[in-house]
């Protein structure tokens, strides 16, 4: 094996190694900084090849070139870019995107040390919404990942969504190389790319890969989340998976899971698009029923052959469930909304909600913070509290309207020197664009001082892709 690189090791005559961040059979991971862009943070993964045989050496980095080129092609928000590949002293590399956040196991092991509890089935769904597309999308450029747990999917610092890393494609070309070459030396490290109880049957016993394959460790990943309990904790010894016990979720939930974790490749969904599908099917039912089971008195939910006066008497209890608290104003959940956007995505709406129902008569202080709760990151979760305890939230009044409607359009002083009108245009843009939005602002400001507020809008309106989400953020200008 050759010798791991050192920090402070110039690679290329451009990539600064930092320091080591891990080390498996095919290689190693090391954090570097590109000289050649302003000392940018990246990831160098290095695979080693076992040997000294030419032709081998030869073949691989054939083969790790062509494949390179494929992953520099993908272009997706939850995919870490491939930013090229490199061969120097018969070491082989690829220069990736760094990604500044957690892993999902690190986010689930200081979830349970600091809540005690896993992912709700409400949590787990979203999850699951987020990954799916991410995997629709590799999927449709004939390129299965092979590598999906919990420890190959992150949540950066400043993305609400979660990420995928480490594909395991290229490990597995290689080890075809290796293994055809040399079959007795490589043939059980050819097989195996891949986490055991995460990876399917069929990937980890024959070494075959299907897109159904990513989708059982998907499902595995969200058993983890949902459980708490490692995949090998989950299975008897007849090898059949035994989890329902330990957790209580839906039945219609159940059975996508459990579709997606069937044996046989053929038995379970043969795309993503299938699972979302589904997810989607039931999603609105699922949340409907929730909601209205957390609003029902439990006189209801037990005794369903009740008099028409206690009819009329659970819908005067049903209805005073539903009200929005006297203690939260329309424009402090309102505000909050826009800020949770930020965190977490467009989810906000749907957990604000549920938390209202949940518990109707919940204090200003409990609300926020059973949001806080919902975020996976220890340290996001504590931005979000400082930022709503930070700003004053104030009742719409005629000066702020004055200040947000069309009149703003025929003032001629510079939109820098009115900071409501700029905090009420951060959080409308955080809604459409989410978390980059203060970046957008900030940077627009700093390159054009002295814009009006018509020419900010304008500006702004350029800088969000989807051309109907721009319409509307302009419109809620103009109202």
């Amino acid at each position: 094996m050759i010798a791991q690189i050192n920090p402070g090791t110039l690679i290329n005559n451009r990539y600064l190694i930092q320091k080591i961040l891990g080390q498996g059979g095919f290689g190693r991971t090391y954090l570097a900084s590109d000289t050649q862009r302003f000392g940018e943070a990246c990831v160098l993964k290095e695979f080693v090849p076992a040997t000294t045989k030419e032709e081998i050496i030869r073949k691989s980095k054939e083969l790790f070139e062509r494949e390179a080129k494929v992953l520099y092609q993908f272009e997706h928000p939850q995919i870490p870019k491939f930013l090229a590949w490199l061969t120097e002293n018969q070491r082989l590399f690829i220069v990736q995107e760094y990604i500044d956040g957690k892993t999902y196991a690190q986010i689930l092991s200081e979830r349970l040390s600091r809540k005690g509890k896993p992912f709700s089935e409400t949590e787990a769904r979203a999850w699951l919404l987020d990954m799916l597309p991410v995997l629709e999308y590799i999927h449709e450029r004939k390129i299965i990942h092979r590598d999906i747990s919990l420890d190959n999917v992150m949540l950066p610092v400043k993305q609400s969504k979660p990420v995928l890393i480490d594909f395991g494609v290229v490990k597995e070309k290689l080890t075809q190389v290796f293994s055809a070459q040399s079959p007795h030396q490589y043939s059980l490290q050819g097989s195996i790319v891949g986490k055991v109880g995460y990876s399917p049957p069929e990937q980890l016993r024959l070494g075959h890969c299907y897109p159904s394959s990513d989708l059982y460790a998907l499902a595995v990943s969200a058993l983890v989340l949902l459980t708490a309990k490692m995949p090998h904790l989950l299975i008897d010894t007849s090898l059949k998976w035994q989890w329902r016990s330990y957790v209580k979720i839906s039945d219609s939930f159940a059975r996508i899971l459990e579709k997606m974790l069937a044996e046989s490749p053929t038995e379970r969904y043969q795309s993503a698009k299938e699972v979302l599908v589904e997810l989607n099917k039931n999603q609105s039912s699922f949340l409907r029923d929730d909601l209205v089971s957390s609003q029902l008195p439990k006189t209801i939910q037990i005794n369903t052959d009740t008099s028409q006066e206690q009819e009329k008497q659970n819908e005067i209890n049903t209805k005073s469930h539903t009200q929005t608290p006297v203690s939260l104003e329309p424009e402090f959940l309102e505000f909050v909304g826009r800020e949770l956007t930020s965190f977490i995505g467009p989810f906000s709406s749907v957990l604000v909600k549920h938390t209202l129902q949940e518990s109707p008569n919940i204090q200003q202080q409990e609300f926020i913070e059973a949001l806080a709760e919902a975020i996976p990151d220890a340290q996001r979760a504590q931005e979000f509290r400082n930022r709503i305890q930070l700003t004053p939230v104030k009742p719409k009044s005629k000066k702020l309207q004055s200040s947000t409607n069309s009149q703003i359009f025929i003032e001629n002083s510079p939109a820098i020197s009115n900071p409501e009108f700029l905090e009420h245009c951060r959080r409308e843009l955080t809604s459409f664009v989410g978390p980059f939005a203060s970046v957008i602002l900030k940077d627009t400001l700093n390159q054009h001082p002295n814009l009006t507020p018509k020419q900010l809008i304008e500006t702004l309106v350029a800088e969000i892709p989807n051309e109907q989400k721009a319409k509307k953020f302009k419109e809620r200008f103009e109202q």
